[in-house]
């Protein structure tokens, strides 16, 4: 059976993926790279700690990669630690998992993303597309969801807004702009993944909107 490996299974996506792949019959061992060990044990786990800037500690054969790393702006606090975090480690961990034996690749970037866009937060997301597209995977899957529902251990009030506006008139909105679960987008990437067909796919957000079901 195959190994995947997941980062980022602390965040919204992520921890809603992790369990469908721990449940999966494809994958005999699930990888887990993460700062902080997760609340959960299974036979299947196997928890990596690391902050993402040394990747070293992954040293195992892995077949299929689920990169659900992001952040905020307010969040991180500032451009540069946005970058490292939505930039420099997806390529990182894409690399480090590439010389692993990795043959899919499947990461979230955004809605819009552009490395030419006026807009900071499109241009990094673009950027990685574009530099993941140059590495040479048998499959690279990039998901570009539009806002996502789903529990938030910190609270965005503007978020929390927006949400309640576009779930109320969530019938009013073209497919590919309405918001979309978190449980959508997990089992997106693992139907991704999965498939393993060569090339490198856009998943715009209409397409994920179909497994909110």
């Amino acid at each position: 059976m195959k190994t995947a490996v997941i980062a980022g299974a602390s965040g919204m996506v992520g921890s809603a993926l992790l369990p469908i792949l721990l449940h999966s019959d494809e994958y005999g061992k699930v990888i887990s790279l993460g700062r902080k060990k997760l609340a959960l044990e299974h036979p299947k786990l196997l928890q990596i700690q690391t902050d993402f800037s040394d990747l070293s500690v992954l040293n195992e054969h892995c077949d299929h990669v689920y990169c659900c790393l992001g952040t905020t702006i307010r969040v991180a606090g500032s451009q540069e630690r946005f970058i490292q975090v939505d930039h420099d480690f997806p390529l990182a961990l894409a690399k480090a998992t590439l010389r692993l034996g990795a043959l899919s690749f499947t990461v979230i970037t955004a809605i819009a993303s552009d490395e030419n866009s006026r807009w900071f937060y499109s241009r990094v997301k673009g950027n990685l597309e574009n530099e993941l597209k140059q590495l040479g995977f048998k499959n690279l899957n990039i998901l570009r969801p539009s806002m996502l529902l789903g529990p938030r251990k910190e609270f965005r009030p503007a978020e929390w807004i927006s949400k309640q506006i576009m779930v109320l008139f969530s019938w009013l909105i073209p497919a590919k702009y309405k918001a979309v679960k978190d449980t959508a987008v997990a089992k997106c990437m693992m139907n991704a993944g999965l498939q393993n067909i060569q090339g490198d796919f856009i998943i715009e957000n209409a397409e994920i909107v179909r497994f909110n079901t």
